[in-house]
């Protein structure tokens, strides 16, 4: 289920539902949840509804941040969402993003979106600028191949996480640029940016964020919602770190990135990578030969292969 105001239960659209988009066509329930989807670039008919609906999941517009040594609402294993740019770190906690899965932020004077889409898995950054115009997001409470669709404030067009564009609306085509995060633990996080900020429990919401309203869904075979690639090589909801370089996509699973020793040494097109990963922390990054951090996508098997059915896979054998 997805979390909602009451844990609304997902669900496919009834057989009324169905039929009544049939009948109407492009115009769909989507229409009625406020939508326009006159102008899309992916089939309508694939985009479910998640049960809260509009809002239903409220984004984080205002968010608070309180300093490493002030966040006891922390355990050392919880998992966050880290950032750093320009020298500021900050932590989202995954307890927080799992019940709103959108905070608008700043960080080192950059405008920011983080997200977090708890179906699959993936916790993503993006600019917020799109065409020099700065834009904030919320949670539309709609789906595509399982994966959350933000919205726009500015023009309600609707945004595919992990396609990181603009499916629907006026902006139909737009891309959202990616940023560095890391996907670790706190200790970790807390150990190599001691004076990081943390993304405060004091929200605004009321939510008993010590729990998880996705409790076993990680290690269940089943999804919520039905994709349209499947790839039974993996577990679905196996982790993995996904990168794309120009039109190289390739995807590292854990499983095998922790049979061999870090980092891993590989080339995408005509750029050098190393994988770096962590088997204590389950943390894995992916840096340049400067030494950079590049943009990556760590999430389930199953919905990096459902956007990316071309991967190429990295195997320790």
């Amino acid at each position: 289920m997805i979390a909602g105001v009451r844990d609304c239960q997902v669900h496919r659209p009834s057989r009324m539902k169905s039929i009544l988009y049939s009948l109407c066509g492009l115009i769909t329930v989507i229409a009625l949840c406020g939508f326009d989807t006159s102008r899309h670039s992916i089939p309508v008919d694939d985009i479910y509804d998640g049960g809260p609906g509009k809002d239903g999941i409220p984004a984080i517009l205002h968010p608070k941040f309180i300093p490493a040594g002030e966040a006891a609402f922390l355990k050392k294993h919880d998992r966050i969402l880290g950032i750093i740019q320009s020298g500021q770190a900050k932590a989202y906690p995954i307890k927080i993003l799992n019940w709103h899965e959108i905070v608008n932020d700043r960080i080192g004077g950059t405008s920011v979106v983080v997200t977090y889409c708890p179906l699959c898995g993936t916790g993503m950054v993006f600019d917020t600028k799109v065409d020099g115009r700065k834009l904030t997001f919320g949670v539309s409470g709609l789906l595509y191949q399982s994966d959350m669709l933000l919205y726009d404030h500015q023009t309600e067009s609707l945004w595919s996480q992990i396609k990181s564009e603009a499916v629907t609306g006026s902006l139909t085509g737009a891309r959202l640029k990616l940023r560095p995060s890391t996907h670790t633990n706190w200790e970790s996080w807390k150990a190599r940016y001691p004076k990081t900020l943390v993304l405060s429990d004091d929200t605004g919401y009321r939510r008993d964020y010590d729990r998880d309203p996705y409790q076993g869904y990680e290690t269940s075979k089943r999804l919520m919602f039905g994709v349209n690639a499947m790839n039974k090589k993996y577990h679905p909801k196996e982790k993995v770190i996904g990168i794309k370089s120009g039109k190289v996509v390739k995807a590292y699973p854990f499983s095998e990135l922790g049979k061999v020793e870090s980092p891993v040494k590989d080339v995408l097109g005509k750029t050098p990578i190393r994988v770096f990963y962590d088997r204590k922390t389950r943390t894995a990054v992916i840096r340049d030969e400067n030494d950079r951090e590049m943009p990556s996508v760590v999430g389930f098997w199953f919905a990096w292969y459902t956007f990316h059915p071309e991967t190429r896979v990295f195997s320790a054998e």
